[in-house]
């Protein structure tokens, strides 16, 4: 199995060293270009996630690149099927940005990197954008995980992000899709969706949040108030195959820990149960094996 996990993970870089060829658009240690390229002769990647793309910031991006240039070196790789042209594998708003402000030429890094990497690097790109919805974040580290077997730590190391940051994103994925809907709308925050994972009422709490337009912590006391009702109201009043809000929590954040879907079924008597633990990849249960091994 550790054979298989190694093939499938057989990056010749590493998440830390491709994040070193992939900067954010304003960082503060701008590199040195490799060369410039005509803009007409460097394409966008057919295959990149991201394919919105706002016109007013776009704009904004454009007059800075007037006045100052682009900082940020674009990064591309050779086009196989057409000499001395480039595929963007980062900066594609920077291309789109130097257009309008009618460059006629973009500073490039070239790189070698093949398409398991192109994509990986798009990923990385999309969650460092200023712009992003908490729910997209999450979404871009679980593809982090699930495709290339990255764990939270190497993450956190090699993004400058805290660990704990990343394990609150991922467990915003186990809201219900309405939910999270509102919170990529923007018509709750994610401090209001963080007090509502793993509740058995998270919808209908979610929208006596928006109608009443509850604080963050007016929206923890009543996600607490319902645990509490639920909690006191008799087993035998309780729908059929439901769950306590107490086993649902722990099946949440064990969830977001582990990475993986839990399922925690509890016996008739209330003694004992079993817990289900759903992987989804080989390699995903190579990393369990190894983690209860100690």
């Amino acid at each position: 199995m550790s054979e298989k996990r190694n093939k499938n993970r057989g990056l010749g870089r590493g998440l830390s060293a491709l994040m070193a060829d992939v900067g954010p658009e304003q960082s503060t240690a701008p590199r040195r270009a490799e060369t410039h390229i005509p803009v007409e002769r460097v394409h966008p990647n057919p295959d990149q996630p991201r394919r919105a793309f706002n016109q007013d910031a776009l704009a904004e991006l454009a007059a800075s690149i007037k006045e100052k240039g682009i900082i940020q070196p674009l990064i591309v790789r050779p086009l196989a099927n057409k000499p001395d042209n480039f595929e963007i594998v980062a900066g594609e708003r920077r291309w789109r940005a130097a257009q309008i402000a009618q460059l006629h030429e973009v500073p490039v890094i070239v790189r070698s990197f093949d398409d398991t990497e192109v994509l990986e690097i798009a990923i990385i790109e999309n969650i460092q954008r200023a712009d992003l919805n908490p729910v997209d974040e999450a979404a871009g580290y679980r593809q982090l995980m699930d495709k290339f077997g990255h764990t939270q730590e190497q993450m956190s190391q090699a993004l400058g992000k805290s660990r704990s940051h990343i394990a609150n994103l991922l467990r915003l994925l186990n809201l219900p899709d309405d939910v999270q809907r509102m919170l990529t709308d923007g018509q709750i925050s994610a401090g209001h969706a963080r007090a509502l994972v793993g509740h058995p009422f998270a919808s209908a709490l979610a929208r006596q949040i928006v109608e009443g337009g509850l604080s963050v912590r007016d929206a923890e006391r009543l996600a607490k108030q319902e645990t509490n009702k639920a909690a006191s109201t008799p087993k035998a009043k309780k729908p059929s195959g439901s769950k306590d809000a107490d086993t649902v929590q722990i099946e949440a954040e064990l969830a977001a820990t582990l990475g993986m879907k839990v399922s925690i079924d509890h016996s008739n008597d209330g003694e004992g149960g079993k817990m289900v633990l759903n992987y989804r990849s080989l390699d995903q249960l190579d990393d369990l094996l190894r983690a209860l091994g100690g």
